[in-house]
């Protein structure tokens, strides 16, 4: 179990593991999907960006600029690696101050229920104040209500549910565009800010 300090969650302790693990083949349909209802070569903030397969390749292959931030100083050195035009930040989300700026879209895949809800709530409510009037933000976390320890690093994770994610975004003046899930059971919101 990662200590109260590892604002990883858990995730720098099994980076060599995690890299060789992640199933590029899962995702990248649904990234490029949302990819094209955002404008052409604009920013996007990755949250949460891991080592960058397969999600900040999906992106960076369709043209985008990316920014992506991460709390494990091994998966970002390894990000900086693969996309050494990418901007990067280490810093957990919920203390980065997203590069001092605003983007047009925010993607964070695989990070929302491994934070406390009430961290959840908070991060909901950066992302839409850091989103531009149009911007996008996709997001992955399960439908359901529940609680689980990760398959990975054994922390515990929360999905509070769909009911629960529709209202703390129209809370932060964000609207649930659509829902849907991939190959890999993995449930995307889609969600923009007017």
């Amino acid at each position: 179990m990662a200590g109260a300090n590892d604002k990883s969650h858990g995730y720098e302790r099994i980076a060599d593991h995690f890299i060789r693990a992640r199933n590029s083949r899962i995702g990248p349909a649904v990234v490029q999907e949302w990819c094209k209802t955002l404008r052409p070569g604009c920013a996007i903030l990755d949250i949460a960006c891991g080592h960058g397969v397969p999600t900040t390749q999906t992106l960076v292959d369709e043209g985008f600029q990316i920014y992506g931030v991460d709390a494990s100083p091994t998966l970002l050195a390894e990000f900086r690696k693969r996309f050494p035009a990418a901007q990067a930040q280490r810093s957990a989300a919920e203390d980065s101050d997203f590069f001092g700026r605003t983007f047009d879209a925010i993607i964070a895949w695989g990070l929302m229920f491994i934070l406390p809800i009430d961290a959840q709530r908070t991060l909901i409510q950066k992302i839409a104040e850091t989103l531009n009037p149009g911007g996008k933000f996709l997001f992955t976390s399960p439908k359901a209500a529940n609680t689980w320890n990760d398959a990975l690093t054994g922390e515990e994770s929360h999905s509070p549910g769909a009911k629960w994610y529709r209202k703390v975004l129209s809370e932060a003046g964000l609207i649930v565009e659509r829902e849907t899930s991939d190959e890999g059971e993995n449930y995307y919101f889609f969600t923009a800010k007017p």
